[in-house]
């Protein structure tokens, strides 16, 4: 089963950890020094905070699967919304080892798909999607980094957590 996964930029991040424990009515399952992260199931979705980027607010949006097939089949989709995908492989971002494919939507914003199989001890780095916000089409489409294999492990163990 699939969840939605909000990723917010915040300035003051305990303040806000305050604020949407209070909404959600359940602490984050992940808190670290500049990253929290509320795993909820009603509604299903994968709610982030962080104060790693210059601009408040919405940061991106994503889909989180729990499979390699899932994966596969978001990918696919990706593929067919005729816009620039850049397939960033097996990555460590926001606290977790994940495999992970960003796409821009018509008005810019930004959506990750990825399965995540571990943890991280470190926040891991940013990808450069900003060649995603030129025109769709073949010709304009950013060449993928080179999927790499899930560890086997990672197929068994499929984690239900992310940033």
């Amino acid at each position: 089963m699939k969840r939605l996964h909000v990723h917010v930029s915040v300035d003051d991040l305990a303040h806000s950890i305050q604020f949407y424990s209070t909404l959600f009515a359940a602490e984050p399952t992940v808190t670290k020094p500049d990253y929290a992260k509320w795993m909820l199931d009603d509604p299903r979705v994968n709610f982030a905070i962080s104060t790693r980027s210059e601009q408040t607010g919405v940061d991106h949006l994503g889909i989180q699967v729990e499979t390699p097939d899932e994966l596969h089949e978001v990918y696919g989709r990706l593929q067919r919304a005729d816009r620039p995908v850049l397939e960033e492989g097996v990555t460590t971002c926001c606290y977790a080892k994940s495999e992970k494919a960003w796409i821009k939507d018509p008005q810019g914003l930004s959506w990750e798909t990825f399965l995540t199989f571990g943890e991280s001890t470190i926040y891991g780095d940013n990808v450069e999607i900003d060649p995603l916000s030129k025109p769709s089409g073949p010709a304009a489409r950013p060449r993928p980094t080179p999927r790499l294999p899930l560890p086997p492990a990672a197929h068994r163990n499929a984690r239900r957590c992310h940033d």
